[in-house]
């Protein structure tokens, strides 16, 4: 065990509110690239002739809907994702009693079905979809695999429709240009603030208003695990430049 390993050990043995805020290097060593890596939501610019930010923006959804849905299910899902260490990790330090929430900035629903119990997802989640008409939901499965669903003239088409009502379904995920969730925001706005650790990784906190978070903090231990230097790195306790699945692994015993 390594002195960093060592020290963050001892700050866990020694926490007992510890929250967790981590962005899209959490789901990285899951097989789920990042925002802006070759095999991101970038790699695809050349076939839509669009940025990312364009294509997931409330504008571009409203307005072209069934473009929006290819993009989406071709880039946004990974049905075959699995929790990995670090997941697993942070439900066990819930299990534990350790670990009193989880602030995500990931939409893929990994730290649920690894087990944690408290998450709050700032930017949704691809699990949770609603009818925009009546409010029915759906699951992941009837986005990837709409039943019968049809356009203005009758043909097929890539938009899931309610079975209900016939109104477009949409994903519960914060598209650009929307705001995030105000109950999302204060509940882990309070996490935090309770907090008496907070672990910040596998994110470059340079993403607001979720990087503002880590401001809502005023406990003794500030600890950022991330492969890369961020602008919080002077203000923390101790700061590792690893993978967050690696480290939160070896402390875990996972």
């Amino acid at each position: 065990m390594n002195k960093e390993i060592e020290q963050l050990s001892k700050i866990i043995e020694n926490s007992s509110n510890i929250v967790f805020f981590g962005g899209a290097g959490v789901s990285t060593e899951s097989n789920i690239p990042d925002f802006r890596s070759e095999s991101g939501l970038y790699s695809a610019v050349h076939k839509y002739g669009q940025s990312p930010e364009t294509m997931l923006s409330h504008s571009f959804f409203n307005n072209h809907l069934e473009t929006f849905y290819d993009y989406y299910k071709n880039n946004l899902i990974y049905t075959e994702a699995k929790p990995n260490k670090a997941h697993l990790a942070l439900a066990k330090l819930e299990a534990e009693g350790k670990l009193k929430a989880v602030v995500t900035q990931n939409i893929d629903g990994l730290h649920q079905l690894a087990g944690s119990k408290t998450v709050f997802e700032l930017h949704g989640s691809v699990l949770r979809n609603n009818c925009m008409r009546c409010g029915e939901f759906y699951d992941l499965d009837y986005i990837m695999n709409p039943v019968n669903c049809k356009d203005k003239e009758g043909l097929k088409t890539l938009i899931p429709v309610c079975t209900k009502c016939g109104g477009t379904v949409k994903p519960d995920v914060v598209l650009y240009e929307e705001c995030l969730n105000d109950d999302v925001i204060q509940g882990a706005v309070d996490a935090i603030s309770q907090a008496d650790t907070l672990i910040v990784g596998g994110t470059s906190l340079v993403v607001y208003p979720a990087a503002g978070l880590i401001n809502y903090f005023h406990g003794k231990n500030l600890v950022l695990i991330n492969k890369t230097q961020t602008q919080y790195d002077h203000k923390a306790n101790l700061v590792i430049y690893d993978a967050i699945g690696k480290v939160l692994g070896e402390v875990c015993g996972i």
